[in-house]
């Protein structure tokens, strides 16, 4: 069993509907198997289930929801197989999303970071062992002036064994106090 957690981002239908049109012409390993989403903890088997998801649980108490929009596609090499990717960043709502990240990396999951991998919020919209067709993608979002905005507005703990994907414990986050 590796465990994960993502968050499946509130986005507006149009928005959505954009990138899951885009996704399924470009991100063959994905797009079948998850949602559009932000991966918070990247699978883990180190750790057994009930251990993982009561840590996971103490350290989004009290963690608000996170607002974001995003107005850029990058290129990102994969760190383990051979192929680039198409990633959709936030420039609003990156830093509150990479300490989440880091806050759920403290402690028990601790030793699982990938100290060697540069941690990008993203959400992945494409995949090819062509850098170039890559490349020509995000060119191709970046010359628009697209934005898309969205929320965090909870986390899925998801067990990712066998390129299956199951959603395990849905965890809303709190909701800002006016």
């Amino acid at each position: 069993m590796a465990l994960a957690v993502v968050a499946y981002p509130v986005l507006n239908r149009n928005d959505y509907r954009m990138i899951q049109d885009f996704r399924k012409e470009n991100d063959e390993l994905y797009y079948s198997v998850i949602e559009p989403h932000f991966t918070f903890v990247f699978p883990v088997d180190e750790v057994d289930k009930p251990k993982f998801l009561e840590e996971i649980y103490k350290k989004l108490n009290g963690v608000e929801q996170i607002d974001f929009k995003i107005r850029c596609a990058t290129v990102n090499k994969d760190a383990i197989l051979d192929l680039y990717h198409l990633l959709l960043v936030p420039d609003e709502g990156y830093s509150k999303i990479v300490k989440l990240h880091d806050r759920l990396y403290s402690d028990l999951l601790f030793t699982c970071l990938r100290l060697d991998i540069d941690f990008i919020p993203h959400v992945a919209i494409a995949n090819s062992p062509d850098k170039y067709k890559i490349k020509k993608l995000a060119d191709d979002w970046n010359k628009t002036k697209f934005i898309i905005k969205g929320k965090v507005d909870s986390l899925t703990i998801v067990d990712y064994t066998g390129n299956v994907l199951t959603n395990l414990e849905h965890i809303a986050l709190s909701s800002r106090s006016i």
